[in-house]
Formats: C-alpha cells, sequence, structure tokens
C-alpha cells in the first residue's frame, strides 16, 4: 500500500534553530538505535516511521552499528525510504554516525579517516541515499589525532556525501577542540548529541555551557533512561520490555532498575500525574525546556509511544517549585 504524508504534519511540531546554523529541527526526533535491526518486525519500523512523519518528525537518527545486527537498522530504514519517503527527500533531515566497531580488523572502529570513510560509504550504500544531512563522529578516540578525525568530517561534506557534520559523546574539553578545529577547517560543528536524562546529567557539567556559548546545538539521547523514566517498570520488569529483551547493543538490562531507582520513578511519576502528564512526557519535557537543547532523540518500539511521546511538546514549562521538587527527589 503506498504511502501519502498527512497534509497537516507540520501543524502540531515546533522547531528550534540548531546552534548558530541555518538548520531548524523538530523538538522530538526519532531515534533508531534499537527496533529497526533484523531481528525487529519489519511492519512495526514502518509504522512508526510513518506515524512520525505524519506528525511532523522530520529527523531521523541512525547510526552504522544500530540494529542489531550492526548495520540492519541503517538497511531496514533503506527499504522503507524507498517505498514510502523518496518523495520527501528534502523534508528529511537523516543523519549517521561511525565511531564503533563494525568489521573485524584495525580499519572497522574509532576515528581513522579510513574507518571514517569506508563506513560512511556503507551507510549511503545501506539506505540508498547519494548523502547524510548530519554525520557524526559517534565518540572520541584516545589514539587517532583529532585533527584526522576532523580533518575526515570536514572532507565528508566537501565530497558531498553529508551537509552537516556533528559529534557526539564528547567530554567539554574534546568537545571544544573538535569545534575549533572544524571552525578552522570551515566546516563548522552543527551539533553535538550527548546522553542526558534527569538520571544522567554530567552534561550539565560544563558541556551544556560550551555548546550554547560557542553556537553548536545540542541534541540528547536516552532522556527516558531507556525507558526507565516512563510507567513501564512501575509494578516490576513486563516481559516485553526493553530490560527483558537482552538485545545487547548498549540496551539496559534487568540490572539496572533498582529499587532506589523505581521509589525515585514513583515520585516523579505522581508529579508528572499532577502536571496532567506523563511520566515519560515530562522527563522529555524536562530535557527540551532548556532552549540551548534543539531537538530530544526519542526511541520507541511501538507507534503509539510516538504518539504519547510527541505531547511532551504541548507543556514544557516547569515552575521553580515544580523543578525543586524534581530536584529533591533526585537527590534523595
Amino acid at each position: 500500500m503506498s504511502y501519502t504524508a498527512a497534509t497537516n504534519r507540520y501543524e502540531q511540531m515546533e522547531f528550534r534553530r540548531c546552534g548558530n546554523s541555518g538548520l531548524k529541527l523538530p523538538l522530538v526526533s526519532l531515534g533508531l538505535w534499537h527496533n529497526f535491526g533484523e531481528i525487529d518486525q519489519f511492519q512495526n519500523a514502518r509504522n512508526i516511521l510513518r506515524l512520525a512523519f505524519d506528525n511532523g518528525i522530520t529527523h531521523f537518527d541512525l547510526a552504522n552499528n544500530y540494529g542489531p545486527p550492526a548495520g540492519s537498522a541503517e538497511e531496514t530504514f533503506g527499504h522503507i525510504f524507498k517505498k514510502d519517503f523518496q518523495p520527501y527527500r528534502d523534508e528529511l533531515i537523516i543523519s549517521s554516525k561511525a565511531g564503533w566497531g563494525m568489521w573485524p580488523g584495525p580499519y572497522g572502529d574509532w576515528g581513522s579517516k579510513k574507518y571514517l570513510v569506508s563506513s560512511l560509504d556503507q551507510s549511503l550504500k545501506r539506505m540508498g541515499l547519494d548523502y547524510v544531512d548530519i554525520f557524526y563522529h559517534h565518540r572520541p578516540d584516545p589514539e587517532t589525532p583529532l585533527e584526522e578525525t576532523m580533518g575526515t568530517l570536514d572532507l565528508m561534506v566537501r565530497q558531498g556525501k553529508a551537509l552537516y557534520v556533528g559529534i557526539s559523546s564528547y567530554h567539554p574539553a574534546e568537545a571544544a577542540k573538535a569545534i575549533q578545529i572544524l571552525k578552522k577547517l570551515g566546516t563548522p560543528c552543527l551539533i553535538h548529541q550527548p546522553k542526558y536524562s534527569m538520571f544522567d546529567r554530567w552534561i550539565e557539567n560544563g558541556l551544556l555551557d560550551l555548546l550554547g556559548n560557542v553556537g553548536v546545538g545540542c541534541i540528547p539521547f536516552s532522556s527516558l533512561a531507556q525507558g526507565l523514566l516512563t510507567n513501564k517498570y512501575l509494578k516490576g520488569i513486563p516481559q516485553d520490555s526493553r530490560a527483558a529483551s537482552h538485545r545487547g547493543n548498549g540496551a539496559m538490562d534487568e540490572d539496572a532498575i533498582t529499587d532506589e531507582k523505581i521509589e525515585k520513578v514513583k515520585k516523579l511519576n505522581a508529579l508528572a500525574e499532577q502536571r496532567g502528564q506523563s511520566l515519560a512526557q515530562m522527563a522529555l519535557g524536562w530535557v527540551i525546556k532548556d532552549p540551548r537543547v534543539t531537538s530530544v532523540i526519542i526511541g520507541v518500539s511501538k507507534p503509539a509511544q510516538v504518539t504519547d511521546s510527541l505531547q511532551c511538546i504541548k507543556n514544557f514549562k516547569f515552575s521553580s517549585e515544580e523543578l525543586q521538587q524534581i530536584e529533591n527527589i533526585l537527590a534523595e
């Protein structure tokens, strides 16, 4: 069955400018880290992507190693793109990354020019694209000179394989150096993708300030702590949950769900109910309340979670009392 995008797809979505660039991103972006691999149901993935775009989510975030197995999320996306989204290519922001292990030997990991060039070529083939809109270095490489890694990102733009470049999981000092190198090369760093949630706030220790000061966007991932900051685990670990799936590839497992965490989740859930929101909506809203955050990446396993998450856009303002309540809960 052919797909025609909803005519009202931009009516509900808000967009923010990404740092000092000309690019705007939707407040909510869709990540394909989990649930889009070879082991997952193709039609479910297709339904999620269609619903997301129908609601103004124009940004789909991938990486070479997403799956499992690695590479299969890009393959799934490529099939769906060919079937459904080719007519809308100019309305989409498609991003990919390289920096984690992809193939055996010394050239399939980290941040060398050899690896990054090969990896992006492979990603483009898997997705059936001529270019990606954003290409990230996925994590810092402690051994490869940063000048080589950033020089390769610059090369990808000059070759027309990427429109913009970014970095992911870089701490403030290394991020500042990477941003400076890219600026000198003439290919500005568009965006930084860090892990950030109520339970993981490391970017508040200098990184957010840096990005705001130099005009680089910020797009957090795992802002629901892989489902922990939802009502999913309030009564135990459901059989169909990510924690019970043993997916690997960085997915949360049962050990992350402690009694202490669940007590905090229950109190946060009560506050969300007082605000007329689900906990997931409040947790996402808490992230996008900061104007330095360009967009937040959601990861979902079913279409209904897209619909629920998008409601965060309707209420991401917090009173000082609510913010203090959240601080008190998290500090317990």
